[in-house]
């Protein structure tokens, strides 16, 4: 079986559209730098609501700094003729906190992992659904150390369970995750250490008050 290119599949779907009449897009997004790119890249075929919905961020005071980022990135962008919404979903880490019963020891990049990216998605496409928006996805597979065929097989899941079309992505394709870095530097963005949970946090902090 041939792997797919995701990114393909986007560029394919955006050249069949009437950017005269964008279809609206809610976008799941997990920060401001993995986002920055995205919605630049987005913003020229759809009408986009930003989503942040992140339970897996279990210190509170992170969870809302990465909030005050997306939101001033999202204004500046908005300076720029674009007209990108901004809804807060609610900060729920006991919801993930109960998720990941049982799977405390698994690897980053494991059967946690998979969860917490369909914890997100599944809300994601709930507000997506009840909203009635034409597509939704997720910042998610900007990073290389996420595994983008899980999350389209994920998107693409839930979707067909709640009758909304999900958008493929490979944002990192096409230098997008570089292009993210740039733009996270343009606009000083605060760019995190870890993905958000205690797990993650304890990967990238071997030793207390180090760096990865």
């Amino acid at each position: 079986m041939n792997k797919r290119n995701y990114q393909k599949e986007l560029d394919a779907l955006t050249a069949s559209i009437n950017t005269e009449k964008k279809p609206s897009l809610l976008l799941h997004s997990c920060c401001a730098p993995c986002s920055s790119y995205c919605l630049m890249y987005l913003a020229e075929f759809f009408d986009i609501t930003d989503y942040y919905y992140n339970p897996n961020i279990t210190i509170e005071e992170e969870y809302y700094k990465r909030i005050g980022e997306l939101e001033r990135l999202i204004g500046i962008y908005n300076k720029d003729q674009n007209n990108i919404r901004f809804v807060r979903g609610e900060y729920e880490p006991e919801i993930f906190n109960e998720m990941a019963k049982g799977l405390e020891n698994e690897p980053e990049g494991g059967k946690r992992c998979y969860r917490c990216y369909e914890l997100r998605m599944r809300k994601a496409c709930e507000y997506a659904k009840e909203n009635g928006f034409d597509y939704f996805t997720t910042t998610l597979s900007i990073s290389p150390l996420k595994n983008v065929s899980w999350i389209n097989e994920i998107g693409e899941r839930l979707g067909e369970e709640y009758g909304i079309k999900h958008l493929p992505s490979d944002f990192k394709k096409k230098n997008g995750y570089l292009r993210s870095i740039e733009l996270s530097r343009k606009y000083g963005l605060y760019r995190q250490d870890y993905c958000g949970c205690e797990y993650s946090k304890r990967r990238d902090y071997p030793v207390k008050g180090g760096r990865k």
